[in-house]
């Protein structure tokens, strides 16, 4: 496993330690978009059923348990627990607009013609546009939680990072997937313009507020 890969790895559980973290804490799910966790726990489901018929390590088994158990666990305090300070009234992206494409996408469009590969294939598509109806409910409120930038900033390094680890692999180990490359480079720019109210604003001790 390479830097890039790991350090990847940890941007990604820092992001969901900082969104459990944040709900939890304030006993408040506002700002945060059920919609796009929903989206990741279908992702995380789909991706990782192969914990089921093989085994790669330790690490492996690991992160990807963490993984399903923190998406389920959001979206359980999302909808039971706080659903009182649920805003649904401003997480109206429709989310079939993204699933039923991404879903024949991956049928057409796959390594393999098989049920798990389908579906690991699904989940890299839909992990690249999950994340639409969190910045759709930022640009319909106006604006977001400092910690809820956080939360943004490190899943779009997360992505970044693996998007090198990719680069990285094709330059020393000979290892290229189109599938995966693309969808990361989609989900890369998805973030661009937050990177850059982020680094502009957020790290300057300023609100985060997109254009409604």
């Amino acid at each position: 496993m390479n830097i890039f890969r790991l350090t990847g790895d940890l941007s990604h559980l820092a992001a969901i330690i900082i969104l459990l973290t944040k709900i939890w804490k304030t006993r408040s799910c506002a700002g945060i978009s059920g919609k796009s966790q929903i989206l990741f726990a279908l992702v995380f489901t789909t991706r990782y059923l192969d914990l089921l018929t093989a085994f790669i390590s330790l690490y492996n088994s690991f992160m990807k348990i963490i993984y399903i158990a923190c998406a389920y666990a959001t979206v359980y305090l999302i909808y039971a627990k706080f659903k009182a300070t649920y805003d649904g009234n401003h997480d109206t992206f429709r989310v079939e607009f993204l699933v039923v494409p991404v879903g024949g996408l991956a049928f057409l469009v796959n390594h393999d013609f098989s049920p798990l590969e389908i579906l690991w294939t699904f989940s890299i598509y839909l992990e690249s546009v999950a994340i639409l109806p969190q910045l759709f409910m930022i640009s319909k409120t106006g604006e977001a939680e400092t910690i809820t930038t956080h939360y943004l900033f490190f899943l779009g390094l997360y992505r970044a990072l693996y998007l090198i680890n990719w680069i990285w692999r094709f330059y020393f180990e000979g290892f290229f997937d189109m599938i995966a490359i693309v969808a990361g480079v989609v989900q890369t720019i998805l973030y661009c313009d937050f990177f850059y109210l982020y680094v502009t604003k957020v790290l300057k001790g300023k609100k985060l507020s997109l254009p409604a």
